[in-house]
């Protein structure tokens, strides 16, 4: 078999349907599309999801989900991701400068996750840590100046 010599199955491929050329062409008039009638209009037709005026199916069922809006103002920063500040003094406006949580952080928490090689002083009231962040941070030297 040669990728030249492939053809469609026999009935594969039907020639297209030419409509409105007469009653003997087998789809004159109206062409197939029944009498009258919005479906039967150029154009004529409802948007999707529409149900004849019944209440649509995604209205009808409720609502899910949640999205919070104080997401935004959150951030989560590891320990790896720590050992990328320049400095030993930890703040949220340093982490914002050091592009390591977004501008819009109002709150940063340090989470466990990588190792601590360098003594850090965290002095920032919003930037706190989890239990196992925080013996980690000590545990390196560093300390949280609240």
């Amino acid at each position: 078999m040669r990728l030249n010599t492939i053809k469609p199955g026999a009935g594969a491929k039907r020639t297209r349907l030419r409509v409105g050329r007469g009653a003997s062409a087998g789809q004159g008039k109206t062409c197939g599309r029944g009498v009258k009638g919005q479906r039967a209009r150029k154009g004529g037709y409802h948007k999707i999801g529409f149900e004849g005026g019944q209440m649509p199916l995604q209205r009808r069922l409720p609502k899910t989900g949640f999205r919070s809006a104080m997401k935004a103002s959150r951030a989560e920063l590891t320990l790896t991701d720590l050992m990328r500040v320049a400095g030993e003094d930890v703040t949220v406006a340093g982490l914002i400068a050091a592009n390591l949580v977004p501008e819009a952080t109002k709150r940063v928490k340090i989470i466990l996750s990588g190792k601590l090689s360098r003594a850090y002083v965290i002095k920032d009231k919003l930037v706190s840590a989890t239990k196992g962040a925080k013996g980690a941070v000590e545990a390196a030297g560093g300390r949280f100046e609240v």
